[in-house]
């Protein structure tokens, strides 16, 4: 078993020695006029080629940010990373020079923006939008970046891909904005795609169609997904793994099946029990008590021990390391045992 530094959350551990992306150890923090908000505090996961790990956790957990950090595009200032490593095929990312990270970012790893509205240019046309990656990466002329794009427009099932490649992206629904943001994501096939949110604001049914046409997509091109969201339902059919943050951590890692079945830390359980479901109709939903904490202000011992039904004292003056309960199974709780024995 790997010696882990007692600070460090680990997703997962094995599954090879050169794993396609590594997380070691990572900080973020914003510094502020009200203090240094710490949003990330030791992260550490890893992700292998063809593998979906889904990161989850409310608003403000740290997912977004973990995500920008790898892709290198936090505005610093204010944010620094004060520690930690991002290895791409071995390569730690966060020590490449700007321009390296250009090569990276788009053709090695891509990234699909929760809001496809806003992170698409409403003054050009989305065939243009898309097109421009062949111009830039590739260097192909305009004619044939623009062949592309209609390629990649039929690909991710837009209709009447000829004619809508001149529309604008207030011409199109939400869920086929979110289609273009695909599109220009897998364009000049990654071999890691980061998916932030992708079924936000869409209804259950477009949901779905995007879920399956990111699965498609990664069946064919084997890409490692890194699938962020707060939606458990989202991701019970397509994760291979699951790493639940809160409070810039990660709580609990495992494989999907066995979280769903037996989550070993309460925020997970809490999460769960908050999905609805059909024998609750004419019942209260359940949620968890309280709000996150101040990232400037982080409660003492245990960061979910103000909101936990089972804290005790020893949650509120000792913070719990991330370790491993039963093989696989990886909690951030002092009674992880207790939780799964449920």
């Amino acid at each position: 078993m790997t010696s882990l530094d007692k600070s460090t959350d680990v997703a997962t551990l094995g599954h090879g020695d050169a794993p396609l992306l590594e997380v070691d150890d990572l900080y973020v923090e914003f510094h502020t006029r009200d203090g240094i908000a710490k949003a990330i505090n030791g992260v550490s996961f890893h992700l292998e080629a063809g593998e979906t790990l889904a990161v989850l956790g409310e608003s403000g957990s740290g997912k977004s940010v973990t995500a920008q950090a790898i892709m290198g595009i936090l505005d610093m200032p204010p944010a620094v990373v004060p520690r930690g490593a991002v290895r791409y095929a071995g390569r730690d990312l966060l020590t490449m020079s700007p321009k390296e990270r250009r090569k990276i970012r788009g053709p090695e790893i891509s990234m699909i923006f929760q809001d496809a509205l806003s992170a698409l240019n409403p003054v050009f046309p989305v065939g243009w939008q898309i097109a421009e990656m062949f111009r830039v990466h590739k260097g192909m002329n305009r004619r044939d970046a623009q062949a592309e794009a209609i390629r990649l427009m039929e690909r991710v099932q837009i209709p009447a891909a000829k004619d809508r490649v001149r529309s604008y992206p207030h011409q199109f629904s939400g869920g086929m904005r979110q289609r273009i943001m695909i599109a220009m994501a897998i364009a000049l096939n990654p071999r890691i795609l980061i998916a932030d949110e992708p079924t936000t604001a869409l209804d259950v049914t477009v949901q779905a169609q995007i879920m399956a046409l990111l699965q498609e997509i990664q069946e064919e091109s084997g890409m490692g997904l890194i699938l962020i969201t707060h939606d458990l339902g989202v991701v019970a059919d397509v994760a291979d793994r699951i790493a639940v943050m809160y409070a810039g951590r990660i709580v609990e890692s495992a494989d999907v099946l066995p979280l769903y079945a037996d989550p070993a830390h309460p925020y997970t359980e809490g999460l769960l029990a908050s999905i609805p479901q059909l024998e609750q109709k004419g019942k209260e939903l359940y949620a968890i008590k309280g709000l996150p904490p101040s990232l400037l202000r982080m409660p003492d011992g245990c960061k979910f021990n103000p909101r936990c039904s089972r804290a005790q004292d020893i949650c509120r003056t000792d913070d719990p390391e991330l370790r491993e309960v039963v093989p696989g199974r990886w909690s951030r709780c002092h009674f992880a045992e207790e939780v799964l024995g449920d």
